[in-house]
């Protein structure tokens, strides 16, 4: 996303493309509807810590690690092959981003740094800051073509100052362009999947859309597909209105999907009540 041009605040001008104001409320009166749900006043904790082990199944699926979710609440080893590793990153990311809200809006570069951190469970030089010139990027499921480190150093830098200075545009707005523009520019070595949608997951729940964490929006991408999910990001890296804002829509509807997915919690933990 350019940080140019003549508005103070291109994330708010998001808000007005087409579609986009309609998503914005859309998403709005799930979240309200599953905040009000009975349960939730009760067992808010109980609905949240199942958000975010489906929710990290479901960013794990994105990334080419598509297990059960059975399977990833009983498994205790993640050390052995690919996709138990993009597993348990995404486990920990989960459970690391409730701890980083209240640094986002100082410094994100940090919390970026220390999402990557965190995901690669290295120590490797590597690791925890943007790649340099002539470092691989490993990524696989992304195939768009990769910018170069110093415009990912410029970029990186636009989206911290857009943060850091505040905006009028609304969470899913935001979210949507952090989580996007992370994907287009893939600035870690690895991992860059799982670390965008954590870094949106922070800012729907510091925005105060989610504050209890009970809407996983990776769970909503996950179920729409990597199909769909990589055609809104192509929209999203073309740079046209309308390709910004069916990304928008695109990540709306995965909240929602996630909010079906936590009232069918609730649900299902109001029968057990009964």
């Amino acid at each position: 996303m350019s940080t140019t041009g003549a508005t103070a605040d291109p994330l708010a001008a998001l808000g007005a493309l087409p579609g986009v104001a309609e998503s914005v409320e859309s998403v709005r009166k799930a979240v309200d509807r599953v905040y009000g749900h009975r349960i939730m006043r009760r067992r808010s904790n109980e609905i949240a810590s199942e958000a975010a082990l489906r929710g990290a199944r479901g960013s794990a699926a994105l990334s080419g690690a598509d297990w059960a979710l059975e399977e990833v609440r009983r498994r205790t080893d993640f050390s052995t092959g690919a996709e138990a590793r993009a597993v348990g990153a995404a486990l920990r990311l989960s459970a690391e981003a409730g701890q980083l809200l209240s640094i986002w809006r100082q410094t994100p570069l940090r919390v970026l740094a220390r999402l990557h951190l965190v995901a690669a469970a290295s120590q490797e030089e590597q690791v925890g800051r943007p790649r340099q010139a002539g470092e691989v990027v490993d990524e696989p499921l992304v195939e768009l073509q990769l910018p170069d480190a110093q415009e990912v150093s410029a970029r990186l830098e636009g989206l911290a100052d857009l943060i850091i200075a505040g905006t009028s545009a609304p969470a899913l707005v935001t979210a949507a362009v952090v989580h996007g523009e992370l994907l287009a520019l893939r600035p870690f070595v690895s991992y860059n999947g799982l670390v965008a949608r954590a870094a949106e997951r922070i800012v729907l729940i510091g925005s105060g859309l989610d504050p209890k964490a009970v809407c996983p929006a990776e769970v909503g991408h996950a179920e729409l597909g990597r199909a769909s999910y990589l055609a809104a990001l192509d929209g999203y890296v073309s740079g046209t209105p309308e390709g910004m804002a069916g990304w928008i829509v695109h990540c709306g509807r995965a909240v929602e999907l996630g909010v079906r997915e936590s009232t069918a919690v609730c649900e299902a933990l109001q029968r057990g009540a009964a």
